[in-house]
């Protein structure tokens, strides 16, 4: 029997405005990523607080498959070089960075037809009340 196979990785980086971090979550093949908004350059202790306290409520982007998961367990020191190397790369995974695209049209959508929906149903209302302006006019004579 196979366990599941999960890691999670936060990158922290300055976007010239304000200090990002968008973690990755990666679960059986399975890749989804979250954007949070730092503001102000984040201490170790203030990040690791966030982690512990606002995990649950984090909202993770549809998955998307990771082809860069490990497959099975490596070398503690190959595993170690890959961690060095991965600290090196600015910026999040391009697969994070596809992931929140996904989200962000998917929300852009929603956003659209929303307002067409109450568009719609503004106009409806309207027409309605016109209507009955017209008939009440017609009674009084």
């Amino acid at each position: 029997m196979q366990g599941i196979r999960a890691s999670s990785t936060l990158t922290v980086y300055h976007d010239g405005q304000f200090w990002v971090g968008v973690i990755e979550r990666s679960e059986d093949g399975q890749l989804s990523a979250c954007r949070v908004v730092f503001g102000a350059e984040p201490s170790d202790e203030q990040i690791a607080q966030f982690i512990c306290a606002r995990w649950r409520h984090l909202r993770f982007s549809e998955t998307v498959v990771d082809d860069a998961m490990p497959k099975s367990a490596s070398n503690p020191k190959r595993r170690q070089r890959e961690i060095a190397k991965e600290l090196e790369q600015r910026g999040p995974s391009t697969k994070a960075q596809q992931a929140l695209s996904q989200e962000r049209e998917a929300a852009a959508e929603n956003r659209k037809s929303a307002a067409r929906e109450k568009r719609e149903q503004e106009q409806e209302r309207r027409f309605e009340l016109r209507q009955e302006k017209r008939k009440q006019k017609h009674r009084g004579k």
